[in-house]
């Protein structure tokens, strides 16, 4: 038994050190715009069954209510992400829209094709007037903003549109937002720098059960100068990590004691 408590304890230990990773992780994304906070899912490991519930007991008319069930410890299984909307903060800049309920932005990935999905709403104007990320991806519906236009926001409805100067009364179209629906949004892949791209796992093979202008169907609404925050609770966070934390302090434990118990069998000899 001291022997198969090492294993078992070992396995707790290392699946416990991935959900810290997993925690520092979304602390150390606190102040990220869009980002959604992760959670480890865990399993319990295969059971050696040295007597199976429901086997005849020592009497003929009665059967084992229980069994002896012997487990082997634990594994790490998924990180599953979850979407909740974060707090929605105002910044007054032009160009920063955030997404209130569901949805995605929908950018280009560097070769040109492949969409990637966002939260993260902060957008620029490059040097041709293109509205891109920080990165210089563009979005999807390439929308460009002429030179002379200036004050460009965006409605609920995702209709950006800005204002010429030399006809201040006449609001200049500039184009038109779809936003990304998915029915398994954690499903997505994360490919770092607040983007996401499809897989099978996000439902429909892969596709948006929806794709469609903000507030339609069941796509949230834009809103303009706001920035979506990082939805992850801190105080959550640091009590999750705690708690990981006695738990690790526990698993070496009871490695120390399955060592100590080998030590005295070993001394029987002497």
């Amino acid at each position: 038994m001291a022997i198969r408590a090492l294993s078992t304890a070992a396995s707790g230990m290392t699946t416990l050190q991935s959900n810290i990773d997993i925690i520092a992780n979304n602390l150390a994304n606190v102040n990220t715009t869009g980002y959604k906070r992760q959670r480890g899912e865990f399993q319990d490991l295969l059971y050696q069954q040295l007597i199976q519930p429901g086997f005849a007991a020592a009497s003929p008319d009665s059967v084992n209510p229980t069994g002896i069930q012997v487990g082997h410890g634990v594994k790490l299984v998924g990180t599953n992400r979850v979407f909740e909307q974060g707090a929605l903060n105002n910044t007054g800049r032009e160009l920063d829209w955030a997404v209130d309920g569901q949805g995605f932005f929908q950018v280009l990935l560097a070769d040109g094709q492949t969409i990637g999905y966002t939260r993260d709403g902060s957008f620029h104007r490059d040097v041709q007037g293109n509205i891109v990320t920080s990165q210089g991806l563009r979005l999807r519906d390439q929308l460009q903003v002429p030179e002379e236009v200036i004050n460009v926001s965006i409605s609920q409805t995702g209709l950006v549109q800005g204002l010429d100067p030399t006809n201040p009364n006449a609001p200049v179209a500039i184009g038109q937002i779809t936003l990304a629906r998915f029915s398994n949004p954690a499903g997505l892949r994360s490919i770092g720098d607040n983007l996401f791209v499809t897989t099978p796992a996000a439902g429909q093979g892969g596709a948006p059960v929806e794709e469609a202008n903000p507030g339609s169907g069941g796509l949230g609404v834009t809103r303009d100068r706001f920035l979506e925050a990082s939805n992850v609770e801190v105080v959550q966070e640091l009590v999750e990590m705690i708690t990981t934390q006695r738990a690790f302090e526990i698993n070496a434990t009871s490695i120390r004691t399955a060592d100590e118990m080998l030590q005295t069998v070993n001394n029987l000899r002497r």
